[in-house]
């Protein structure tokens, strides 16, 4: 990896959003949800460039206001209900070397629906790979509230453990005999070009944690949630990246 590689944030932001009606661009205490992860890529000492991938002229038109660069305009085939990230994420870094000739050593994705996220979060994560180069990705975590140990299926009509454990009875056991478990949130992954582009992945084969407190861990996939986090930024002194400084006038 060069001494300096070529960072680029990229946040995919759709305008079909079915659960929540033009997510990406509805005011989280006070400025678009887009905006928040945009703050996050500005505000990061590591990244060079950060990128909205979107379908949408007016979601381009916010990202462009709160000073992302908005390139191109996503193919619809690439922004529907069932697309997965890879696409999204390959298609971004094939139109930059064929258009610009530019090509970024490091690429992170900042989700909008993880909008909470600590100071240095993105930083830490980008010097985790830079610092491992072994690894393919780093991905954002947290403690997972209920333990999968304790967790069930149902299968012909009776309850089956969702998990298995060299351990009798694992659902009975008390937490703390049981392993830590994790489960991904939003807020940042980060990923070098080869895993993409060689591995075909945005994880590859070796994965580190970059853990994010429980208190900024909340994902935004209804209004439930949207008004929880509401209140979590009216009422708790929780510090964040803000989007500050660059709102249109």
């Amino acid at each position: 990896m060069p001494v300096h590689p070529k960072t680029v944030a990229l946040i995919p932001a759709r305008g079909g959003s079915k659960s929540i009606p033009k997510k990406n661009i509805r005011l989280l205490g006070g400025a678009p949800l887009l905006a928040y992860s945009i703050a996050a890529g500005l505000q990061a000492k590591w990244v060079d460039r950060v990128l909205v991938s979107t379908d949408s002229a007016e979601i381009a038109e916010v990202a462009l206001a709160w000073g992302a660069e908005v390139p191109f305009l996503r193919p619809a085939e690439l922004a529907e209900d069932t697309t997965t990230d890879f696409p999204v994420f390959e298609h971004a870094l094939r139109w930059l070397e064929e258009n610009e000739g530019y090509r970024a050593d490091i690429i992170v994705q900042l989700r909008p629906t993880s909008p909470l996220r600590p100071p240095h979060l993105v930083d830490e994560a980008i010097e985790l790979l830079r610092n491992a180069p072994d690894a393919d990705s780093v991905r954002g975590v947290t403690p997972s509230g209920q333990n999968p140990f304790k967790m069930w299926r149902i299968e012909s009509g009776m309850l089956q453990p969702l998990l298995a454990l060299d351990l009798p009875e694992p659902y009975n056991q008390p937490r703390q005999a049981l392993p830590d478990t994790f489960w991904q949130t939003g807020h940042v992954e980060v990923m070098r070009r080869e895993t993409i582009i060689q591995k075909h992945s945005l994880t590859g084969d070796v994965i580190l944690p970059c853990v994010v407190p429980p208190e900024y861990a909340i994902d935004l996939d209804n209004l439930y949630q949207w008004d929880y986090a509401e209140h979590v930024l009216a009422k708790w002194d929780l510090e964040i990246v803000a989007p500050v400084g660059l709102a249109p006038a």
